[in-house]
């Protein structure tokens, strides 16, 4: 029974030697091959924490290669286990690394578990990006329409070329931010000029006060060039604006001369019936003469004042 005993506890070891050997031993030759040290209870450990051991080796074995050597084993586990993609995040940092620009594993890590594709942002931090302003796939039109003080208009499209700003990726306002901010200076800056022709003989005008705003501010994208890409003359808007003001002020004066002669009729209509009102009381106050002289003849002062104009009458002769 002793010996059975200590057979099966030899094959037992024998076998948990040899998973281990088959599953982990190649992983820990390649990583001791190219100067990374992981031991093998390192490795079986990551697979008892739910980590792929493979995936970390490969991305250790990657950043050693790189120079990266401050990135630890431990960060990459941290990052496998908070749901980050290690190798994107790994790839970033040595492309990084590579074209001189400053990142570090912490800002990487935090905008790859922040849901920004981090390798993107670092090879548009390489290779900026041309964008179009306005985006034409936003449908607010080909151009961007600006006035100048003479009252012309503008139409204007502009490339942007912008790259990543690392630094305020995790936070910072979006490409649509930028377009906007970019279409608000050309506005404004069109709007500045003295005259439409100043911006059709140096397009720079236009250009350098737009860049001179810091557009790309609390951004993830820093502004490198914008470009003229097209400018053409469109309506007279001060022209229109005065035709229609003209027009405006045509229809308050009719309607100012129509209200005029309302009150007009409206007092003739008055004064009608104010002058019938008027014959009405003549016509009462005749009509109450025969009855005054009826009294008058009645009473006998109709005789007493027939006798005092014959008088007066006499005294005149005299």
């Amino acid at each position: 029974m002793t010996t059975l005993l200590i057979f099966t506890v030899v094959a037992t070891l024998t076998a948990i030697i040899c998973v281990v050997i088959s599953r982990y031993f190649s992983l820990w030759l390649q990583a001791y091959l190219t100067g990374t040290r992981l031991s093998l209870l390192s490795l079986i450990l990551m697979s008892l924490r739910k980590i792929d051991p493979a995936q970390i080796v490969r991305c250790r074995i990657m950043a050693v290669q790189a120079g990266l050597d401050a990135v630890s084993t431990d960060a990459m586990e941290a990052q496998y286990l908070a749901g980050g993609n290690v190798e994107r995040v790994t790839s970033a940092l040595i492309i990084a690394n590579r074209a001189g620009i400053a990142l570090n594993w912490d800002t990487a890590a935090a905008v790859d578990l922040a849901g920004r594709d981090v390798l993107e942002a670092v090879r548009l931090s390489v290779n900026p990006r041309v964008i179009m302003c306005p985006d034409p796939t936003a449908g607010g039109g080909d151009t961007v329409d600006g006035v100048a003080q003479d009252g012309i208009q503008l139409k204007v499209r502009v490339r942007v070329t912008v790259r990543t700003n690392l630094a305020e990726l995790v936070g910072g306002a979006t490409e649509a931010t930028v377009i906007a901010r970019v279409g608000q200076g050309i506005v404004s800056a069109i709007g500045l000029c003295p005259s439409y022709k100043d911006a059709l003989a140096d397009p720079m005008v236009i250009t350098r006060n737009v860049l001179s705003r810091g557009l790309d501010s609390q951004t993830a994208f820093e502004i490198v060039s914008i470009d003229i890409a097209d400018i053409s003359v469109g309506d007279n808007i001060g022209a229109n604006l005065l035709i229609d003001q003209a027009e405006a002020d045509k229809r308050i004066a009719r309607a100012d001369a129509e209200k005029r002669r309302a009150m007009a009729v409206a007092r003739e209509q008055e004064m009608v019936a104010l002058t019938r009102e008027n014959e009405a009381t003549v016509v009462l106050a005749e009509a109450a003469i025969p009855a005054a002289v009826a009294t008058a003849f009645r009473t006998g002062h109709l005789r007493g004042i027939r006798q005092q104009r014959k008088i007066a009458y006499a005294v005149s002769l005299r």
